[in-house]
């Protein structure tokens, strides 16, 4: 089978959909708005390019964050072989070297010969599927076959407001935020000290911690700070992982300290007990030469951020690479647009119209690759019956899609997976570790079963990825 797609966004979930179904035999156009039209968080035009943390989240299998990766593994994932390849140190955590991620992507996207990379702001899509660039009289992309979404949280405006107009409902907006990354030669390795909670010995991580008049002069001079929207959130409008510190302090002095500064797990080797607040400091690239605060989104100014967190023992000093950033998060009310496949429901398009990614209401790193490649073999087995293979609920994104898609969802809010959202285990397991365990090892049996059913269709999956020969 040969298809032609159009894919809008060269994100995480657009890369992954490309790549996948050139590797399935299609030939796609993927359109990236960057470098003719910037956003306030990306620095660069690189495909893939991770705006927040670095870290994909938990590697262990017994987890949500693991079971994800697992079904990435097992369905051949290209982003996630490629965060393997430039993980950094992090624990139990896959994370990566940013810029070494990204430019691995871009450079499988722009060598793969079904690729064509097209640059330009995309305005509008016309009835065949056909592309509407900026400033272009003539659209680009025609015959396609199916159209992949993938604009991401910082969708344009003209694009957005052509989405209302096509979905009959209105796009949701609210503030995602990137934490500050300092140097590492300019932390006080005096004060900070490395390890991981719960382990002993030297550790992945770096801790800044703070004694009890050390951690409420922090948390004094952090909720008086000055912020760049001068206005309370709305708990409605933000999504509750990315919350600012700042905001966290609000809701009560110690609120941090049981949160983003939560001490547990931690000893200060200066002291040999427990500190009583403690920030982590997370690798942002291979050899240690800066360092992310974990938990850390802001919205305060520029000046602000450098004044407060200089207040964190160890950061007296810190040089900072980049300040923390708010920015706008769009994504549409899956519950009412989208069916399981990721497949528009009310799709004026005389073709089919997907979305992956953050504008399709999902939340994370991982998750967004997952609904690329989800996609992805969605338009490719949809002329071939995909009726008769739902991925199913199960799996850490099949319950997942199972949430975001249910039309009873109300007032609904990006999610990641998490066991909150899987169907109940049908024996009641008391103890919490061998019920993730559980859990896992139901997903297992039922991604093998898709995989099954997608093969006995002649679809020929990629992988299965190693992570330990990555």
């Amino acid at each position: 089978m040969t298809c032609n797609v159009n894919i809008i966004g060269a994100g995480l979930a657009g890369s992954e959909a490309a790549l996948y179904l050139a590797h399935l035999g299609c030939s796609v156009t993927l359109f990236e708005q960057r470098p003719e039209r910037t956003t306030p968080v990306h620095t660069g035009d690189a495909c893939a390019e991770l705006v927040c943390s670095n870290s994909l989240k938990s590697m262990k299998p017994e987890s949500a964050a693991g079971m994800l990766k697992g079904e990435l593994a097992a369905l051949g994932s290209f982003l996630y072989e490629a965060a393997l390849d430039n993980r950094v140190s992090a624990g139990g955590a896959l994370a990566v070297n940013r810029e070494d991620f990204s430019e691995s992507v871009t450079r499988a996207i722009e060598s793969n010969d079904r690729i064509t990379l097209v640059r330009g702001e995309v305005v509008s899509l016309r009835e065949d599927g056909s592309v509407c660039l900026a400033g272009m009289s003539e659209p680009v992309g025609c015959d396609a076959d199916a159209v992949i979404l993938a604009s991401g949280p910082l969708t344009s405006d003209a694009l957005a407001e052509w989405l209302r107009g096509i979905t009959g409902e209105d796009t949701l907006a609210f503030y995602d935020a990137a934490a500050p990354i300092v140097l590492a030669d300019s932390l006080d390795m005096t004060k900070v000290f490395r390890q991981s909670r719960y382990e002993e010995g030297v550790g992945d991580y770096l801790n800044a911690p703070f004694s009890k008049e050390e951690y409420e002069t922090f948390a004094h001079e952090l909720v008086g700070a000055e912020r760049v929207i001068m206005r309370d959130f709305e708990t409605r409008d933000l999504f509750q992982a990315c919350q600012p510190i700042e905001e966290i302090a609000r809701k009560g002095f110690d609120a941090p300290r049981f949160g983003p500064l939560k001490p547990v797990g931690l000893t200060d080797p200066r002291t040999g007990r427990r500190p009583w607040a403690a920030l982590q400091l997370r690798a942002e690239d291979a050899h240690g030469q800066s360092f992310n605060l974990v938990g850390f989104q802001t919205n305060l100014t520029f000046p602000e951020q450098k004044r407060v967190f200089r207040l964190i023992p160890g950061l007296e000093h810190a040089e900072f690479v980049r300040y923390g950033v708010m920015h706008r998060n769009t994504f549409v009310d899956a519950p009412h647009i989208l069916d399981t496949s990721l497949r528009v429901v009310s799709n004026p398009l005389s073709v089919p119209l997907y979305m992956a990614g953050q504008v399709a209401g999902t939340e994370g790193y991982c998750e967004a690759i997952r609904s690329g490649l989800h996609a992805a073999i969605s338009v490719f087995s949809q002329p071939m019956g995909k009726q008769g293979v739902t991925l199913p609920s199960e799996t850490a994104f099949g319950a997942l899609l199972s949430y975001a898609c249910n039309p009873e969802t109300s007032d609904y809010q990006p999610m990641h997976v998490n066991f909150g959202i899987m169907t109940p285990l049908e024996r009641k397991i008391r103890n919490k570790g061998e019920r993730y365990a559980a859990y896992a090892e139901r997903g297992n049996r039922a991604l093998g079963e898709y995989r099954s059913q997608l093969a006995s269709l002649g679809i020929a999956l990629r992988g299965p990825i190693d992570p330990s020969e990555a």
